[in-house]
């Protein structure tokens, strides 16, 4: 189907209006999928503005955005804490789902998305901008073609300064009430670990498979132990046995000041080192002399209108176009990273298989 030549455009909608939901408006336009209907976010001044420059209507309601409209698909890049009823309620009308990463607050909370996708039969897809990146796929394909024998080490370091200092900046423009959301456990579901880390760990699962033990450490920068316990981490070591011949290990942290940010994923090979960034890969011998450099232009608005585009194709002509990054294939990474919570909990390793077997539907999901 030619992009340009699409006669049957989407009726979308967005919630949520901050960077990630400007990002989809954006993207979306690129595209000539879509009929952007309605968007709504809590600032009715945002909700407005973005209205007027896309034409369409605007809400500070979700409940009644979802309620007056009838659409084909949602993009929801508001926080699930104040939505999830209201993409519950999109979901029961038959709206397809696309959500900015994380897939969800909790693996629980995943696997309810999934399975009413399942019952209703639609799409409920997350957008994993990494999978649609130059860089990253150029790593499948090294991966796939045996570029880099006898992998035996995966490494990730992620630390986030730039985007936590804006993102305090935007918090302290918002009502009280709103500024400790991403700081709350209940509300933001983690913190560095679930909502920085996740398309990283999704790469690793997307290519080498869920991890058979996870044991991880968390903290944060809190005073005190009792205060910590109410606080979403700033800081994630994650380490992870896949075999008894591959392990991994993630370092994230996040902290107001860095900048900036910088995050990567190496792969430890016989003879080879694999080095993957956001527009870069670097092969380097064992004494990690760079021996080869691609350098990628894409940018993230690039992948996002990949992703919307998969998005359509897969809801306009479903036989031909499978979703990239459906409920599914997330309810892996969201096991990850339920073990990684769970295991710092109790200090001992979690196993994510396990997680997915007390799954409704498991056999479809450990199979995807």
């Amino acid at each position: 189907m030619n992009l340009k030549m699409c006669k049957d455009r989407l009726k979308m909608a967005v919630l949520g209006l901050d960077d990630g939901g400007q990002l989809l408006l954006e993207a979306a336009s690129q595209t000539d999928y879509f009929q952007l209907v309605a968007v709504a976010d809590s600032d009715t001044k945002t909700a407005e503005t973005l209205a007027n420059e896309y034409k369409c209507a605007f809400y500070d309601d979700y409940r009644q955005l979802v309620i007056q409209n009838h659409l084909d698909c949602l993009l929801v890049a508001a926080p699930m804490y104040s939505c999830e009823e209201y993409v519950r309620m999109a979901m029961k009308k038959k709206f397809n789902i696309l959500k900015l990463a994380p897939a969800a607050r909790n693996f629980e909370e995943a696997a309810e998305f999934t399975q009413l996708a399942r019952d209703e039969n639609i799409k409920f897809v997350v957008a994993n901008l990494r999978r649609f990146s130059e860089s990253f796929l150029a790593l499948s394909k090294f991966l796939q073609q045996e570029q880099i024998e006898k992998v035996f080490l995966i490494t990730a370091f992620c630390n986030f300064g730039e985007f936590y200092q804006q993102d305090e900046k935007q918090q302290k423009e918002h009502p009280p009430g709103q500024r400790i959301w991403r700081t709350d456990p209940k509300l933001a579901g983690g913190g560095v670990l679930l909502r920085n880390c996740y398309e990283i760990i999704d790469q690793i699962v997307c290519n080498f498979g869920v991890p058979q033990q996870v044991y991880a450490l968390n903290t944060n920068q809190a005073q005190d132990k009792q205060q910590r316990s109410y606080l979403t981490e700033d800081t994630s070591v994650v380490t992870m046995k896949f075999s008894d011949t591959l392990i991994g290990n993630l370092i994230a942290f996040r902290r107001d000041g860095i900048s900036p940010s910088k995050e990567f994923l190496r792969i430890y090979g016989r003879d080879k080192i694999l080095t993957v960034s956001n527009r870069r890969i670097t092969l380097s011998n064992g004494t990690e002399q760079t021996t080869e450099e691609f350098v990628y232009d894409d940018d993230e608005l690039c992948r996002m209108t990949k992703q919307l585009t998969n998005f359509a194709l897969s809801i306009l002509s479903p036989d031909e176009h499978k979703p990239n990054s459906s409920g599914e294939e997330n309810l892996k990474d969201m096991a990850v990273i339920e073990s990684a919570y769970l295991s710092a909990r109790t200090g001992m390793p979690e196993e994510p298989g396990r997680i997915l077997q007390m799954t409704p539907g498991r056999a479809s999901i450990t199979d995807v």
